[in-house]
């Protein structure tokens, strides 16, 4: 359900009794947000898996810190009063949001939750009345503050071999998932369309027709190679990551292969044009090779030999048939 800002409640009209039903169920949230993080990371980086079962464990002593001090000032009935009710209140990103942008991306993001609950208790503290309700809060602040500088410290404690193997770990899950995929598209996308596009180019010396077919042989092959690599692995066995991530990557970089010596002939003078994409596919051989000697270790003659030689080849070809 979604809520316009006239149906919440500002957090600055809150009650002492609404602060400490939103501060238990946001705690809640938080532990099993943490519980999360900690069951998506064990198989990768163990060590960081331990730090958020432990800050899942601190979580849930807070909400029963502070369901003992309802029950003491209100009663046993606890009122559901959620983030998404409260105007002026800091919300949590969805989880698969956070899932998929590493795990350097999610320990920022566990430090940026404690922030966003230190403040929340300092600024409710600031308001209760009740001594007793003004001191537990003031204490969760100061844990919550405690679990940033724990997670810091958990980080640093972290033997320097862990630390590789997680850096290493997600490299290799950048590869799989962005790289490879990409390059496989980049590597069709700019070689598979050289032959059909000069092909066009030479036997016309029309730029706006073999614009045209470039265009078309780009954006076909992006669409085809980006559903391909979609559809034959979901990465659940493989561990290639997300099918559409990898489809994108793919289907992207196909079309960007083909568009960059097709779109010179948007210039009207066919030698300019040819020129310029002659030009362009010196580059695009170049950055494939570059990426294949960085991302996935090719030796860089076997390289040059795989690629330049046989971008060279096939644009040979279609100039070669253009001419006949």
């Amino acid at each position: 359900m979604l809520f316009s800002s006239q149906s919440r409640k500002h957090f600055s009209q809150l009650t002492d009794r609404e602060i400490l039903a939103l501060a238990i169920s946001s705690e809640e949230d938080d532990g099993i947000i943490y519980s999360n993080y900690a069951d998506y990371l064990r198989k990768d980086y163990p060590a960081t898996a331990d730090m958020f079962v432990a800050m899942a464990a601190e979580e849930d002593e807070h909400r029963r810190l502070l369901i003992q001090d309802y029950q003491r000032r209100f009663g046993n009935t606890i009122p559901l009063i959620r983030r998404e009710h409260v105007a002026g209140y800091y919300n949590r990103r969805p989880i698969w949001l956070i899932e998929n942008m590493g795990v350097e991306r999610i320990r920022q993001e566990a430090a940026n939750m404690e922030t966003d609950a230190y403040n929340f208790y300092i600024a409710s503290a600031r308001r209760t009345t009740d001594p007793q309700t003004r001191l537990l809060l003031g204490d969760l602040a100061a844990q919550e503050r405690g679990h940033i500088n724990m997670a810091a410290e958990i980080e640093e404690s972290i033997p320097e071999t862990v630390k590789e193997e997680e850096r290493q770990q997600a490299r290799r899950q950048l590869i799989l998932t962005w790289v490879q995929p990409g390059l496989a598209g980049l590597m069709d996308g700019s070689i598979s369309t050289l032959a059909p596009i000069f092909a066009t180019a030479f036997a016309t010396h029309d730029p706006k027709t073999t614009l045209l077919v470039g265009l078309a042989a780009s954006v076909g092959a992006g669409i085809s190679m980006g559903f391909t690599e979609a559809v034959h692995d979901d990465g659940v066995i493989s561990g290639r990551g997300s099918p559409i991530k990898r489809g994108l990557a793919c289907g992207i970089m196909t079309a960007v292969g083909g568009l960059g010596h097709a779109l010179p002939y948007l210039i009207p003078h066919f030698w300019t044009a040819t020129g310029l994409a002659f030009v362009v596919v010196f580059f695009e051989l170049w950055a494939i090779v570059w990426i294949q000697n960085k991302y996935m270790e090719t030796p860089l003659l076997r390289a040059v030999f795989q690629i330049v030689l046989g971008g060279v080849l096939v644009l040979l070809a279609g100039i070669l048939i253009g001419h006949v």
